[in-house]
């Protein structure tokens, strides 16, 4: 124990050497930095505005236009780029883009490397042949955030394999707010499921170090704070969200992966409470730098200090918008295709709007991230090093997490799994799909060309016909997601089948694209199922959506639905083997499933919003947060408290047995909820506080165990402070209750 204890204190020690080792090196380039150095290390622009076109198209494969580039790098000194126009490129046009440009950067009279960011939100989707994992909501669904870790692991691994250093990943904004087009981008509605899978992936794409290694990348939390809570639904449109409310449910995820050390923090395009963030110096620096202690650095989203002039109106022109954002906290603006940005802050600067003190903390924000990154070091990498790019253990994982994923909600009289030699019609707009598997940030913003650079992964069709034969398995579209096409077709082919396999939900999109109006899956795919409803078949719904749609007005024709949601380049074939029973799902839902339009509940609702005080709109989901079946079955005994009273400083520990009471091997994810009976805040139902996967043997039984202290019980009172009050609770775990006071 003394040796583990020396251990321990040496690596602390070593750590906190090398941490003062960059400050000084940050502090030694700074004093050396003009105020133009300076004011491009602040600026970031989006590499197309670099890129050779012919008639307004990029040329394929990227080329650069070497004179554009040499004057952002040699008389503005940008100091980043990003990557969101174009086309995927392959990993060598990567690392050429990457060489060409550092060895510019490195031409200058201080050799202070760039630092280029993409959006690898769930695989190093810019970068052809990259692996892509299912998207983030999909993830959540696992409730497994060790297994998310080790794709975060492998994102990682594969954008250094670019030879790109800064991955604006993870997003934690709260997807309490299902019409919202970028739902999906979340680790759904609780924030203490975000909280875990957000710090998971976080030290995933980072490492355990101070400094990332060549096979590690800076994370980026995104979008620093209530983006995701408009009141209309719409991207980028404003919330209202008192500060009570942002503390309590929106703040806890961000604050949990910057003490587990994030590097960099991008903002809310969007306003609160009439205040763009990108303008709001309470949030960014009294909350985010103060209050969190965030020492890394914040970049704007894409445009959004233009926006503070163009679109939200308050500032007067661009000169004003820069001074207000960068004086409320901003540290690097992501322009992002010209100049303007640079100039304005120079002027600025000069004028004596900006102090100098700020700009020299934005810019040691920056250079230290460089320095955390190895950027000086090793400023591009070696392709040698990265031979894992694509293998088949990077697949094979990339399969085993969506195994995790799909969600079984219904499975009438167990009509799942299906045997084999069964006839099966697979129908519907995401049936041949690939666009629909992947969502939005699928080789390009939209995911609109999935299609064709996924070819050589499964479809569902393609994976069914693998799995129970091509003889077997009839396809018929039957409508598109808009449109009906040949539903006769269809229902004539099921004549001929044992089961109908139904593929519905959306196709891609992202952000403002993705506004919708109507909640409700759209009239063609309706009218669909209700025509092979018809046949008297029985039908399995295979749900692949980035926000739950609602089915209420079909679910009761389906004999099961599984929800897919977005489930990357291993879905169709995960999907088939559930269909098939080689895999027994075991994914949860990560937030609630509504039933109606005009019922958009949480499930850590309030009591009034219950049933019992409001029969027509109350919380009546479709299914509810947390919901997820199983093949096997699972029983849930001697819930135990080691104590009925928790104390300051003494936590209760709670364990509970579970069993495995079915016949086939199946994971089961233990939630453990807690309701606090009464509070100065009205207390919600019940809140999720702790949560564990189990994987069990048929008749086998595991003993999970749990800790609760008073901080996990905490709740932002009306004066804004985080408490826990004295009174009665009750624990809830698999059905079964105990109380407890504090």
């Amino acid at each position: 124990m003394k040796k583990f204890l020396l251990l321990v204190a040496i690596v602390a020690t070593s750590f906190h050497a090398y941490s003062q080792t960059i400050d000084q090196k940050v502090e030694a380039l700074l004093a050396k930095m003009t105020l133009e150095e300076k004011a491009g290390q602040m600026t970031q622009i989006s590499v197309e505005a670099f890129l050779k076109t012919t008639n307004g198209v990029l040329n394929e494969p990227h080329e650069f236009d070497m004179a554009k580039l040499e004057l952002a790098i040699k008389k503005y000194k940008v100091g980043s780029i990003l990557n969101v126009g174009g086309n995927a490129q392959t990993v060598e046009v990567w690392r050429k883009r990457i060489e060409t440009i550092q060895q510019l950067a490195l031409q200058e009279r201080l050799k202070i490397p760039v630092l280029y960011g993409v959006d690898a939100i769930r695989g190093n989707n810019y970068t052809l042949n990259s692996v892509m994992f299912p998207q983030q909501i999909a993830q959540a669904a696992s409730f497994n955030p060790a297994m998310a870790k080790k794709a975060a692991a492998v994102t990682a691994y594969e954008t250094r394999a670019s030879f790109i250093p800064w991955n604006f990943s993870p997003v934690l904004d709260l997807g309490r707010q299902p019409v919202w087009p970028r739902i999906w981008e979340t680790y759904g509605e609780d924030p203490y499921l975000v909280a875990e899978m957000g710090k998971a992936v976080v030290q995933g794409y980072q490492g355990d170090d101070v400094v990332t290694d060549k096979y590690h990348v800076a994370a980026c939390l995104k979008h620093y704070m209530g983006y995701s809570m408009p009141l209309s639904g719409h991207d980028r449109t404003p919330a209202w969200i008192p500060e009570r409310e942002l503390r309590e449910y929106f703040l806890p995820q961000f604050a949990a992966a910057v003490k587990a050390g994030a590097k960099s923090v991008m903002v809310n395009s969007a306003e609160i409470n009439g205040v763009p963030v990108h303008a709001n110096k309470h949030i960014l620096t009294d909350i985010l730098k103060g209050e969190l202690g965030f020492k890394g650095l914040v970049v704007s989203d894409w445009q959004d200090i233009q926006y503070l002039y163009q679109r939200h109106r308050v500032a007067k022109d661009n000169k004003e918008a820069v001074m207000i954002a960068i004086n409320a906290g901003i540290d690097m603006s992501m322009v992002p295709t010209d100049f303007t940005f640079t100039e304005a802050l120079i002027a600025l600067a000069k004028e004596g709007k900006i102090p100098m003190t700020r700009i020299d903390d934005a810019v040691r924000r920056i250079l230290r991230v460089k320095y955390e990154t190895g950027l000086f070091e090793n400023p591009v990498g070696a392709a040698k090093d990265y031979p894992l790019f694509n293998s088949a253990a990077h697949n094979q994982l990339n399969y085993d997490l969506t195994a995790e994923c799909i969600t079984l909600l219904k499975n009438t009289n167990n009509i799942l799994p299906l045997a084999q030699g069964k006839k099966i019609l697979v129908t519907g707009p995401s049936a041949n799909s690939m666009r629909s598997l992947n969502g939005g940030w699928s080789r390009i913003w939209q995911g609109t060309t999935s299609d064709e650079t996924e070819k050589e992964k499964n479809t569902i069709l393609e994976a069914v016909q693998h799995v129970f034969g091509a003889g077997n398995v009839e396809y018929s579209a039957g409508a598109d997601f808009d449109k009906v096409l040949d539903v006769r077709d269809a229902v004539a082919k099921a004549a001929n089948v044992d089961v109908i396999v139904l593929c519905i939900g959306e196709t891609s999109y992202t952000e403002t694209p993705g506004n919708i109006g109507d909640l409700r899956i759209s009239d063609a795919q309706i009218e669909l199922a209700k025509a092979l409803a018809g046949t008297g078949k029985p039908i399995v719904y295979v749900l692949t959506e980035g926000r739950p749609r609602i089915i209420s007005a079909i679910e009761p024709l389906s004999a099961a639905v599984i929800h897919a949601y977005l489930a990357g380049n291993e879905g169709g074939n995960v999907i088939a083997d559930v269909l098939a029973g080689k895999v027994n799902p075991s994914g949860k839902l990560p937030y609630t499933y509504p039933r109606s339009t005009n019922s958009l509940v949480n499930y850590y609702h309030k009591y009034t919003e219950t049933l019992q005080f409001d029969e027509t709109a109350g919380y009546n989901p479709q299914w509810e947060f947390g919901f997820g079946l199983s093949y096997t079955q699972f029983g849930y005994t001697n819930l135990k408290l080691s104590s009925a009273t928790l104390k300051d400083g003494a936590p209760i520990t709670v364990t509970v047995d579970v069993t495995n009471t079915g016949k086939v091997a199946g994971k089961e994810t233990v939630l453990m909820y807690v309701s606090d009976e009464v509070a100065s805040i009205t207390p919600e139902v019940k809140r999720l506080r702790g949560f564990e996967k189990i994987e069990l043997q048929p008749g086998q039984m595991k003993t999970v165990t749990f800790k609760i202290d008073k901080d996990r019980l905490s709740f932002i009172n009306g004066q804004l402070q985080r408490v826990t009050e004295a009174g009665d609770f009750t624990m809830s775990v698999g059905g079964l209750k105990a109380g407890f006071k504090y």
